[in-house]
């Protein structure tokens, strides 16, 4: 059994903003990211958490692409990743100052080159010390090659079907088949929140499936993942509990997607027009001002 996210299942719970506030009231995001290949994933998902309401966001990603990134976006607060003596980038620094953060995200737009891989191993296995963790893309793909070995409680996944295959060591198309039953094997597995994307994107804990009713074609663009994991992290700084900050996501950059495939059609959708129309996406489900 399963419940469907539509508008009256998501409606009234966006998280309230009092006006006695400042930054620190809606939380903070330590986002790890991006890379000289993919540089705009750490631009979209650090700008959608803000977007989405989160208070503070800082970028953690190699200092050569931050001088690209800060024009276009100078809300965030960057934590440069320099390589050490012997040309790797060194993850204690990251690692000292993580428990600083209410929410850690993790994945959008690195490579994977062995660099890559020990940094990402290094952090991975200290996340148990921080409260709220969304991993994506290749910290995913990390995992995969390191079962068992790090912790995931406390931690949303949000993987396309590959990355789940790779996961569960099962092919994609059994999971394209089996969408429900893989999702919930991985949330009962590893004591995670599980947000499988896809047509119908699926949210579970194990226990409570949800499918979501929103999103088209137009999402099915690079970057719109990367807009999807800034927004969960972003709900989980204002406090909103992890399935519900899952389901809330999924629900909005659906429809933040449905918006803007109306004014530019379903083919001319960017992962940028997500963000663009997300507030348009909130004012539908916001109950009180």
């Amino acid at each position: 059994m399963f419940d469907y996210i539509d508008n009256k299942f998501v409606s009234g719970k966006m998280p309230f903003r009092p006006e006695n506030s400042y930054k620190g009231t809606f939380g903070s995001v330590l986002n790890i990211a991006g890379s000289s290949k993919y540089i705009g994933a750490s631009y979209l998902s650090s700008i959608s958490a803000l977007k989405i309401g989160a208070g503070y966001v800082t970028l953690a990603c190699p200092s050569e692409i931050i001088p690209i990134i800060a024009p276009q976006a100078p809300e965030i607060v960057f934590y440069p990743l320099v390589s050490n003596s012997s040309g790797s980038i060194s993850a204690d620094n990251v690692i000292k100052n993580i428990q600083s953060y209410n929410v850690v995200s993790i994945g959008c737009g690195l490579t994977d080159c062995i660099d890559t891989k020990c940094f990402l191993f290094s952090v991975l296995n200290k996340l148990s010390k921080v409260q709220k963790v969304v991993l994506d893309a290749d910290a995913i793909n990390i995992l995969s090659n390191h079962k068992g070995e790090i912790s995931l409680k406390n931690t949303i996944l949000t993987p396309h079907p590959g990355e789940l295959a790779a996961l569960l060591n099962v092919s994609v198309d059994e999971i394209i088949n089996n969408r429900e039953k893989y999702a919930r094997i991985t949330s009962q597995t590893y004591e995670c929140i599980t947000v499988l994307k896809g047509h119908e994107t699926i949210v579970t804990n194990g226990l409570k499936l949800y499918v979501n009713t929103t999103g088209s074609s137009a999402l099915a663009k690079a970057g719109s993942g990367d807009v999807l994991t800034g927004m969960i992290a972003g709900l989980l700084a204002q406090k909103v509990p992890p399935l519900t900050a899952a389901v809330l996501g999924v629900y909005l950059h659906g429809r933040a997607g449905d918006i803007a495939a109306s004014s530019l059609t379903k083919y001319s959708v960017l992962a940028s027009d997500i963000i663009k129309f997300l507030p348009n996406a909130i004012k539908e489900i916001v109950t009180e001002e």
